[in-house]
């Protein structure tokens, strides 16, 4: 089993910063892919950014130049810079990690956190 706790969330002013973290542990072999996805209600859950293993990265447009996603492989642990936040930024964050769990399996399973809620205001 593979958990992820996501720390971090919480309240800022629009033009403020929040940095969050989420921590992978368990039955892991190799992280392939972790980042963060957002959902407010009514919508749908949309990727914010995520770091492969070879560290490219896929950021969303909304976010670049805002936001920082970065990796600590030896702590399986990944961080979300967020910079000058808007409003609409306003969600639950997720954490989300795409694991292979053996070294004899390809296989990847696909883990989330519990969410963090991050409230920005005008």
């Amino acid at each position: 089993q593979v958990q992820l706790v996501e720390s971090g969330g919480g309240s800022a002013q629009a033009g403020g910063s929040l940095r969050l973290s989420c921590v992978a542990s368990g039955s892991i072999f190799s992280i392939n892919r972790i980042g963060w996805y957002r959902q407010v209600p009514g919508k749908q859950r949309e990727l914010v950014a995520r770091v492969h293993s070879g560290g490219s990265t896929d950021v969303v447009g909304s976010v670049k130049g805002r936001f920082t996603i970065s990796r600590d492989n030896a702590k399986k642990t990944v961080y979300l810079q967020m910079n000058s936040l808007r409003p609409e930024d306003t969600a639950v964050y997720y954490c989300w990690a795409s694991v292979t769990v053996r070294s004899d399996a390809t296989t990847e399973f696909q883990y989330w956190g519990q969410g963090t809620q991050v409230t920005v205001s005008s």
